[in-house]
């Protein structure tokens, strides 16, 4: 009691609460005194206990979710954006954040070689799209030397019998539209099954552009996510085949309402057309690539939202976006 009310009188709140009993207790049908005592000191406790819990948690590291369409050494050839998205979550996690590491699991990530094996308690839900049922299957690998792990979204007709992003004739699968509805959905679900909560959540590749509309829409309310910032990495990988008139019914319902998606509904969904869905939903943009589309990076400096850059020392430059963007939320706050 005498932490919990430091600087008060405990003989002042019961004078004060029998006193408004007293006064107020017939006007406003109260059951009892001991009615009065009892909600005084549930408020009270209950506004105590969460500046103490708030005070706690500024201790707790910050956390950072990592969702990527690709990730070296999984991918066997070597690429600068696939090399930064295995050193970000090193660097990030050295810096004093925690971190949790997603990517799709295509068909042509050797498992054996790579070690992954099926976290069971996480996988068996599934995703509903387009009226059908696809099972999420969760697995999971690490990488020793930098002491991440790195969670694999799975399935076997979206990734498991697929290579990566185009097929061995070098033909991007007509389904990709599916593919990335279900990456962003099954990483959103299952870290929710992980029960922790991200403070930032960073998206590289267009495979993860979803996740910006789905964190602000459809899982608005959920409280893993209601106060998670998300940062947009733009690179020069696009795809080339736009995604069916029908992309936008596929994805509206579940908090995601037709207006949210105006821009895009009833047309094919071109590179262009996706990222400019994820920049206006994104809370940052950062520049992974020298060679950005030149319309999408206009867009993104119009939006008015952060920009970092390409160039400059990588982990400096990314700790000051996410650092930023946790700092104006502890202001509104």
């Amino acid at each position: 009691c005498k932490f919990l009310f430091s600087g008060n009188n405990l003989h002042t709140i019961f004078k004060k609460s029998l006193q408004r009993y007293n006064k107020y207790g017939k006007k406003e049908n109260f059951l009892s005194k001991n009615y009065v005592i009892s909600k005084f000191f549930r408020t009270f406790v209950a506004g105590k206990l969460y500046h103490l819990k708030k005070q706690n948690n500024m201790n707790e590291p910050n956390r950072i979710l990592f969702v990527s369409q690709q990730i070296y050494p999984y991918l066997d050839q070597e690429s600068p954006i696939r090399c930064l998205n295995r050193k970000l979550p090193e660097w990030f996690q050295a810096s004093g954040y925690e971190t949790r590491t997603f990517m799709p699991k295509f068909g042509d990530i050797n498992e054996r070689r790579n070690q992954l094996h099926e976290v069971i308690r996480l996988s068996g839900l599934n995703i509903i799209i387009s009226g059908s049922d696809h099972p999420l299957l969760i697995k999971v690998a690490s990488i020793q030397t930098a002491r991440i792990q790195i969670y694999f979204i799975d399935n076997d007709v979206y990734f498991h019998r697929r290579k990566g992003l185009v097929d061995v004739d070098g033909k991007e699968y007509k389904d990709n539209d599916e593919r990335c509805i279900f990456f962003a959905r099954g990483v959103l679900e299952t870290v929710k099954k992980l029960r922790w909560t991200p403070s930032v959540i960073y998206c590289s590749g267009w495979m993860s552009a979803l996740t910006p509309l789905f964190v602000k829409k459809m899982y608005a309310d959920a409280p893993f996510f209601e106060k998670s910032k998300v940062v947009v990495a733009l690179d020069d990988e696009e795809y080339t085949t736009p995604f069916g008139t029908k992309f936008t019914e596929k994805i509206v319902g579940g908090g995601i309402i037709n207006s949210d998606v105006r821009g895009i509904a009833g047309l094919p969904v071109g590179y262009e057309d996706l990222m400019r869905l994820a920049i206006d939903y994104a809370d940052a943009i950062v520049l992974t690539s020298e060679k950005v589309n030149q319309r999408l990076l206009n867009y993104a400096q119009n939006s008015g939202k952060p920009i970092m850059p390409y160039g400059g020392e990588p982990i400096e430059a990314y700790l000051d976006v996410c650092n930023g963007l946790l700092d104006k939320h502890e202001e509104v706050e």
